[in-house]
Order: C-alpha cells, then sequence, then structure tokens
C-alpha cells in the first residue's frame, strides 16, 4: 500500500482540533391546564427523563509509548443485509491470515506470542495477589511486555522494527513458566520445559540476539543484519544476484518478484523461493481466508467485485504472481461496489530489499458524502499533472483511472492493525497504475477517532506564534485530511519512469520506500498552496496550506524526534522522508530565511517567514524526487536520504524528548477493532451486528484462539 501514516505531530493536531460537542435540549414542564367550570386543577404527569447514552470511549488505555484507541463504524446499520454479510466474510477472511504476520515479522515470534499467552491467567493472578509485592512489579511489567508484543506483532517496535525486551526478570519468568501446565505451553515434540526455557529465554531477553527486525544502515549487509523472516541463510548479495537474473527490465509489465515468497539458501548452496500459497508456506492460513473470500463471492455488492474476488482466490491457490497482476486490475475496474477489501502481501517495508510483502487486510464501505471532497481532487488528476513542477517527459500525458474516495472501515488485520495508515492508493505496481489506474482512500473513521482522542499540549509547546496556533486550530484538521487526500490521490498515481529504467525497488533499492514516500508528501504540499483548492471548493482559503506546511516543518524537523531513543539515527521510510523534506526545506531557504531557527526561553522553535518561497522549494525538491525515480538515479538517491533523512542532532534531540516527557504523550496509538455478529434465522445469516471491544488483552486472547491455523514455525 503506498500507504500514509499519521506522524505523531499530526496525530496529536488531530485530537486537539477534532471531536464533538454534546448537545443539550431543554425542556419546560407542561403548563397546569385550568377550567373556569371545575375546582380541579389538572397536572400530566411528567415524562419520565430518557437516560442519555454514555459517550463513546475513544481511549482505552496507554502503557510504555503506546495508547490504545477504538473506532466507530458509522452508517454500518443502513446498508442492506446482503452487504452486511458480504462485509462479515471479508471480516472473517482478514483476521484468518493475521498470524502470517507474526511469523514474517520474525520467525519466532508466534512461539513467543504462545508462551506468553499460555502464561496471562497465571500472570493476572500474581497482579491480583497484593500480599507480595515483588511478585505484583514483576507481573505488570511481564502484562506490559506481552501488550507490546500484541501491539507490534511480535518482539521488534512496529514503527522503530528494534527488539524490545521485558521489564521483568528472566528468573520471574522461568519461574512462571514452570508454574503452568506444561500442555499449556508452545513446545516442540519431544522437548522438556528446561530445554524450551532454554531456547525461549534469550530470544525474549537477550537485546543482542536479533536485535533488528529490519535495518537500513548504510554499508550493513541488510539481510543478515535483519530478522525478519523474509529471508534464511541468504545474503544481501545473494538475493540481488537471484532476482538480476530474473528481472526483465525491458518488461512494460513487470512481474512483482518476491512479493509472496521466502528466499532461502539449502546446505548445498542453493537459493531458491518458497512460496506463499495452499499447499505452501502459510497454506492452513491462506485456505481459511480463502473459504471466507469464496462465500464473500457469493454476496458479491457487483460482477467486477465478484471477478476480483475470484481472481484474488485463485492467486491464493496458486502463487502465480502474474494471477496477482490480473486481481489488482480487476480491483482497480471494481468502482461502482459500495463495500471493498485489501487482502494480500501488500507492503513491502518490512523488507530490507524492498522485495517480500506483509500481509495485511482492510475491510471497508465507501462514505458517500466524505466522498465528496477526494472526489474533487481525483477528478482533476490530469490538471495535477500538468501544472506539476517536474520534467515535462517525467509526465504522464494521459492519468488514467483514479478511483478517489473516503472509506469507513470495519477492521483491520495483518500488518494493518492495531496500528493503521489512515490513506491507501493501490496497486502498488507503477505500469498497473499507468494503464489502468488506482484506488486512493482516505480512511476517514480511523481519521475521526485519532480526532477524538484528546492529546493534550504539543501544540502549544511547539507552535512559535500565537498566529501559527490559531490558524492550526482553525484549519489543521483539514489540511491533515487534504495532505493525506492528494498524497494518496495524485501523489502516488503521478509521474511515470522512464523506458527501460526498471521499477525503484530494483534501481534505488533501500531508498525506494522512503524517496517514493517523499515524493508523494512534496505532490500534496506543493498543491496546497494553489488557489486550484480553493476554485474547487475544497478549501475556503490558502491559510489551509499555511496550516500544513507549518505542521509538516514543525514535524519534520523536532516532534517526530519523540520516536527515538536519545542517540539514534532515523531508518523508518515515513521517519526519512519526513525530515529528508523540511531539512532539505531548512538548508536551501536559510539564504532568503525562508524557514528561521528561532530560540526563545530557552527551546527550540522552527518559524515559516515565506509560505510562497517554501512552496517553491518544495517544487525544486519534487522535481528531482521525480527525476532520479524516473531514471533510476541511485547514487542521488542515497545521497539526499543519507544527507538530510538520517542524522539526527543530538542537542534538538534532547530538547524534544524532555519537552515531550512533560506532557505525558504515548507517540504512537492504535486500535481495538469491532467485532461483527452474525445474526442467523434457520442457518442463514440475516443481520450483522458491531459490537465495540474495550479490553484489548481480550480481544488478542480471543483471536489467539479463533484464528489459530499456523504451526510455531513455518
Amino acid at each position: 500500500m503506498k500507504r500514509n501514516t499519521i506522524s505523531a505531530a499530526a496525530l496529536l493536531l488531530a485530537a486537539q482540533f477534532g471531536g464533538g460537542c454534546a448537545g443539550t435540549t431543554a425542556t419546560t414542564a407542561p403548563a397546569a391546564a385550568t377550567s373556569a367550570t371545575t375546582e380541579t386543577v389538572t397536572t400530566p404527569a411528567p415524562t419520565p427523563a430518557v437516560a442519555a447514552e454514555p459517550a463513546f470511549q475513544t481511549v482505552t488505555e496507554q502503557f510504555a509509548d503506546l495508547r490504545l484507541l477504538r473506532y466507530q463504524v458509522p452508517g454500518f446499520e443502513t446498508l442492506e443485509p446482503r452487504q452486511k454479510e458480504l462485509l462479515y466474510y471479508m471480516y472473517e477472511a482478514a483476521l484468518s491470515g493475521r498470524e502470517i504476520t507474526y511469523d514474517q515479522n520474525y520467525k519466532h515470534n508466534l512461539r513467543v506470542r504462545r508462551t506468553l499467552e499460555a502464561l496471562w491467567t497465571a500472570n493476572q493472578e500474581r497482579i491480583a495477589n497484593t500480599s507480595n509485592t515483588g511478585n505484583v512489579d514483576q507481573a505488570n511489567k511481564l502484562n506490559i511486555y506481552t501488550k507490546r508484543v500484541w501491539f507490534s506483532n511480535g518482539i521488534h517496535h512496529h514503527y522503530s522494527t528494534k527488539k524490545f525486551v521485558p521489564e521483568c526478570t528472566p528468573q520471574y519468568f522461568a519461574e512462571l513458566v514452570k508454574s503452568v501446565d506444561a500442555g499449556t505451553l508452545p513446545l516442540e515434540k519431544g522437548e522438556t520445559v528446561d530445554q524450551f526455557l532454554a531456547t525461549i529465554t534469550p530470544i525474549i531477553f537477550d537485546p543482542n540476539v536479533a536485535p533488528k527486525r529490519v535495518n537500513q544502515e548504510a554499508g550493513k549487509d541488510l539481510l543478515t543484519t535483519s530478522a525478519t523472516n523474509f529471508y534464511e541463510n541468504v545474503t544481501q548479495k545473494e538475493a540481488e544476484a537471484y532476482y538480476a537474473k530474473k528481472i526483465d527490465k525491458k518488461s512494460k509489465t513487470p512481474i512483482s518478484y518476491g512479493l509472496n515468497s521466502k528466499l532461502v539458501k539449502d546446505k548445498q548452496g542453493r537459493v531458491f523461493e518458497l512460496p506463499w500459497k495452499v499447499g505452501g508456506m502459510y497454506g492452513p492460513a491462506l485456505t481459511q481466508v480463502i473459504y471466507w473470500l469464496g462465500k464473500a463471492v457469493d454476496v458479491a455488492d457487483t460482477p467486477e467485485q465478484k471477478l476480483a474476488l475470484e481472481r484474488l482466490i485463485s492467486y491464493y491457490r496458486t502463487g502465480d504472481l502474474r494471477l496477482w497482476d490480473e486481481y489488482n486490475i480487476a480491483w482497480v475496474r471494481d468502482t461502482k461496489s459500495r463495500t471493498d477489501v485489501v487482502n494480500g502481501f501488500i507492503e513491502v517495508y518490512g523488507d530490507p530489499l524492498g522485495y517480500r510483502a506483509t500481509y495485511e487486510s482492510v475491510v471497508s464501505f465507501k462514505d458517500l458524502e466524505a466522498t465528496k471532497r477526494i472526489k474533487a481532487i481525483g477528478d482533476e488528476a490530469q490538471w495535477f499533472e500538468d501544472n506539476s513542477p517536474i520534467l515535462p517527459q517525467h509526465k504522464k500525458k494521459n492519468v488514467v483511472g483514479i478511483t478517489a474516495k473516503v472509506i469507513t472501515v470495519v477492521v483491520e488485520s495483518g500488518d494493518a492493525a492495531p496500528a493503521t495508515p489512515i490513506g491507501i492508493n493501490l496497486p502498488n505496481a507503477n505500469w498497473i497504475r499507468k494503464e489502468h489506474g488506482s484506488k486512493s482512500v482516505n480512511l476517514g473513521n480511523i481519521v475521526d477517532a485519532y480526532g477524538l482522542a484528546d492529546a493534550g499540549g504539543s501544540l502549544d509547546e511547539f507552535a512559535y506564534s500565537a498566529e501559527e496556533k490559531a490558524r492550526a486550530r482553525q484549519f489543521a484538521g483539514l489540511a491533515g485530511k487534504l495532505h493525506t487526500d492528494m498524497h494518496e490521490v495524485i501523489g502516488h498515481a503521478s509521474g511515470q519512469i522512464n523506458a527501460g529504467v526498471g521499477t525503484p525497488k530494483e534501481t534505488l533499492k533501500n531508498y525506494a520506500s522512503a524517496i517514493e514516500e517523499g515524493r508523494a508528501d512534496l505532490v500534496a504540499l506543493y498543491f496546497l498552496m494553489d488557489e486550484k483548492l480553493v476554485q474547487l471548493g475544497v478549501v475556503p482559503s490558502l491559510e489551509v496550506g499555511k496550516a500544513e506546511y507549518d505542521n509538516y516543518i514543525r514535524n519534520g524537523l523536532m516532534s517526530q524526534l519523540v520516536r527515538l531513543p536519545l542517540g539514534e539515527t532515523v531508518e523508518e521510510a515515513h521517519m526519512r522522508n519526513r525530515q529528508m523534506v523540511a531539512k532539505w526545506a531548512f538548508e536551501k531557504g536559510k539564504k532568503d530565511n525562508v524557514i528561521e531557527k528561532v530560540t526563545r526561553d530557552g527551546k527550540t522553535y522552527f518559524k515559516i517567514n515565506d509560505y510562497q518561497k517554501l512552496r517553491g522549494l518544495f517544487g525544486q525538491l519534487l522535481r528531482e524526487l521525480q527525476r532520479l525515480t524516473s531514471e533510476g538515479d541511485y547514487a542521488a538517491a542515497k545521497n539526499l536520504i543519507e544527507t538530510y533523512g538520517v542524522k539526527v542532532d543530538p542537542v534538538l534531540h534532547k530538547e524534544v524528548l524532555d519537552r515531550y516527557a512533560k506532557l505525558n504523550i504515548a507517540p504512537y496509538q492504535g486500535f481495538i477493532q469491532p467485532r461483527l455478529v452474525p445474526v442467523e434465522v434457520g442457518g442463514k445469516i440475516t443481520d450483522v451486528k458491531v459490537e465495540y471491544p474495550s479490553d484489548f488483552a481480550q480481544q488478542m486472547l480471543d483471536y489467539s484462539r479463533k484464528y489459530k491455523y499456523l504451526p510455531n514455525y513455518n
């Protein structure tokens, strides 16, 4: 998913400016009825007061650097019964594949998670026994670790990809393991509890075992230093050589080699792929995904949606990547269905080389009213392309098939949960987007949930002036939504690659994702200060664009640093992209003082002095990012990211961490998923209800019981 993930600062801004007001209704007692002919005055009994429904609780809990939220599914009850049934089948398909993501992230993840779940009840009993305060403290620390594993789909941080370890002691962990029934532990055949502990303890507690899930450090072998389960016994050089032989750079419809397989080397030195398909790796889970997708086929919204689902099933059965392309083309052409699903091996952020994709699913239906805003932008995609500052030879002469909409999410799974994107543009294959189009969506109810979460005073802490704060309070909510819309709709869909150059993952390699996200961001930033948006009626004035410029520079240069431990460099693709764009603009604008670094009362601020000149700088950088993408200029991509996107000023970093510490705001947020409950009459689904669980741990335990389709090792 060319995806737009909401930044830490954007989350905080959205929380401050979103939300609604609870209205009150004034009631008066009925007036006394009087009669001139009687002596009796009758007063009607007062109408019993109707208790107001309690407000929906968006925020549920906070631990470590994480906060759990909930989102609602407005409009679900108005759908046709058949559409509700369809969404239920898609919901079950989505969750049936969730364990794949754990295994893809690290080969020991499923065993670690199942160990922690086997200990959960005994650990809660330790907490309940308050007479032993030492045990309570240790138990609480193990609880937090378990929740972190659930949140990150494994033992590495979902965003930084660095390994986190429990704060409880290995001794407490071992004692707890030995206290439970050995039959509940994920022991391998013939393994004793002591042997199990000898294996699992360093995996969990030793920070030097699998320290990074995805390593992007320049000069390192990115495969042997990454813990991801996409490769086994294979070096970076061997993997690149393997695909260099397979890939045809002259092909106008290149296959997404490696997207759905693990690359391994056996004892004889042979390098080969293990495909993810029915009968292959992850086959048991994919069989269940297919079962539910098959039921969805029978109640599909349109013939186009039915065809897309059938092709997705065929792809999962065979592992044939040509069928994956056929599915994506059919999916793009399905523009009339109210319901929709993203399901597959989609994003390659988890692969340091950008070949293999992690399983994820997003089930949704179209928000008809909110779609009007994003559709207005999508309908003008050719105008934006024609008026882009990129070089003429890199522009698409005929932008085709962009479908833009706001969706209401029903459930997310795999790599899309609990942490979620807020915008999606698919498919990822450049040639399909060019020839057949793409779908761009804004996850409307997810963004709204962020807005309802009260996140404190980050704006007052990091914004420079009263004018900047006032503008943000008035326009930042709309500005953020528009940035997402334009990033997805016209950003990822813009530009073209020169013939014979090859795809970005082949040419730009490990810098491809950061460059692509930067390119899409810059398209959005450049046009957010264009009068065209006022003419389209999507913004009241260019003050909206200024609000987004303020936020983007503030976030890229300062506030996103809260996500990094002191002394670390930036490695995550989206963070690299934002810092690269902001720092490059700051450096290049110094001569004209476009962005000014100000120190006031010992605190650092970044103040934009000339928004139009900043727009010009954004346009210059966009032209360069499109050029190096179109021409496959690896050296230029590396220079931009390594110079501007990686290194962090340690003094400023410490200041940001200290200022955030006083706010008590978790920098990362994710969601407890709604639960769909079918209503059956005579064995047939007649309706589907939506429930909103509030206990994260219970949902994770329920999922693990219901959707356990994979062995400990795959």
